[in-house]
């Protein structure tokens, strides 16, 4: 049952009828924790947080995520929100001229941007589709100047997580946050929040899947948190560094059992799959990465991709791999992002690891569209971020993801990205691309 135009609430609320319903599976990982648990730039309120100085794995556990100690006051915070300079309860200072409240204030810390308020109307911005340009490729393109930019902040939005607050921490240049997308041949409207109504967080604060209601516009938003996508166990309950065995042809059946009634489900995954782990075919061992045994077969992390979206590709979007931006050494060996502004498409490439992640991804979903075609009619997108994200090593939190810590090194994170930062792309892509999902659903409909 398609997604309808009035989810957006533009107008008169819609019938209550059956759910539409989102399902961003995100399971973008960083190497040293997993913060997998809310989709960038969505509005959410959860409490869920990973300690950014951490230097060890975090549980697998879909059931034993911990509510971060270091948040806004939730009960008096805000929704991520545009055009506002301050919130009550995001921050102690007046005027949005202060980073918000931390524990170790960062020195030289930089001060929020002042917002801009989007100047479009959503209502009557008509989409790329509308305008004739549905062949446009919205992923290939180039990063522009925006000045209008950043549309919120962290004084203004209580859904960013820690490791990714760069104001919070001390970033001190703001020009990251000057550029949005622009594809070659068409224009991406800017997603606009104040058109989403906010919705009713129906989970546990300490559910890692989330789970949000519109109800008003027959829509749900759920997030599921799934690292490999496929069946995963510890090798030691009690130890969390120890190797993982990865059953590839097994569903994770936290996420896959609860996505049937779903419209959309988008999935992805990336930075857990070069850790070790022990391979598993039909219940029998088949290889492994990283593991001390010289009597099993050794694998590259690739096997593995490959087979977790094989099993996983039953579903509609997917997000393609984002690459990380490490110079100078790999992350555990002083390697760090520290550039300030993005590559034009001639000055990199994807290479080494995300080259070959992304090639599986693309593979394997070229895989599971043709045996759709043949079989059940389903249909499949690609949801490219590679290609964009690759044009910005400027957008981590490199040394900017947590205070520091004295007489301790701690890696730069070169693999998650900065809120606000360029991943808010992501919801303008998202958003075009539903558009035009129902437009083609519509159009359809009426021949």
């Amino acid at each position: 049952m398609k997604l309808q135009t009035s989810e957006l609430p533009l107008g008169k609320p819609q019938p209550r009828r059956k759910t539409q319903k989102l399902a961003p599976l995100i399971v973008s990982a960083f190497l040293l924790t997993i913060i997998t648990l809310s989709y960038p730039g969505l509005i959410t309120d959860s409490q869920k947080i990973s300690d950014a100085n951490s230097q060890a794995f975090e549980s697998l556990d879909h059931d034993s995520i911990t509510p971060t100690t270091d948040r806004l006051d939730q009960k008096n915070s805000q929704p991520c929100s545009i055009g506002k300079i301050y919130a009550p309860g995001c921050s102690n200072s007046v005027g949005g001229e202060e980073i918000i409240q931390g524990r170790n204030p960062a020195p030289n810390a930089a001060v929020s941007p002042p917002l801009t308020t989007i100047k479009r109307d959503m209502a009557g911005n008509k989409t790329v589709a509308e305008k004739g340009e549905e062949n446009c490729d919205l992923f290939s393109g180039e990063w522009v100047p925006n000045p209008d930019g950043p549309y919120y902040t962290n004084l203004t939005c209580n859904a960013i997580e820690e490791h990714q607050n760069c104001m919070k921490f001390g970033r001190p240049d703001l020009g990251f946050l000057k550029w949005r997308w622009k594809p070659d041949a068409c224009e991406l409207p800017i997603f606009d929040p104040h058109q989403v109504v906010y919705p009713v967080d129906v989970s546990s604060p300490t559910d890692a899947n989330k789970h949000h209601e519109y109800r008003e516009y027959n829509f749900n938003i759920s997030i599921f948190s799934s690292p490999y996508l496929v069946r995963t166990e510890k090798t030691d309950p009690n130890d969390i560094t120890r190797p993982f065995n990865l059953y590839l042809d097994e569903y994770d059946q936290h996420w896959t059992n609860q996505i049937e009634g779903f419209d959309y489900v988008i999935i992805s995954a990336g930075q857990w799959f070069f850790r070790p782990t022990y391979f598993y075919l039909n219940h029998s061992l088949v290889g492994c990465l990283y593991c001390p045994e010289a009597n099993v077969t050794h694998l590259t992390s690739s096997f593995s991709y490959q087979h977790a979206f094989r099993t996983a590709l039953r579903v509609t979007y997917l997000r393609t791999f984002a690459p990380s931006h490490f110079e100078g050494g790999h992350w555990d060996k002083g390697g760090d992002c520290a550039r300030t502004r993005p590559f034009k498409r001639n000055e990199t490439v994807l290479e080494d690891f995300s080259s070959q992640m992304y090639s599986i991804q693309i593979e394997e979903l070229k895989t599971a569209q043709e045996e759709a075609r043949r079989k059940s009619g389903s249909k499949f997108r690609l949801f490219d971020t590679t290609k964009s994200m690759l044009l910005r090593p400027d957008g981590h939190p490199s040394k900017y993801g947590h205070w520091p810590v004295q007489n301790v090194t701690l890696a730069n994170d070169c693999v998650h990205w900065c809120l606000p930062g360029p991943i808010d792309s992501w919801n303008d892509l998202l958003q075009e691309l539903l558009k035009r999902e129902i437009q083609i659903n519509d159009n359809r409909s009426l021949t």
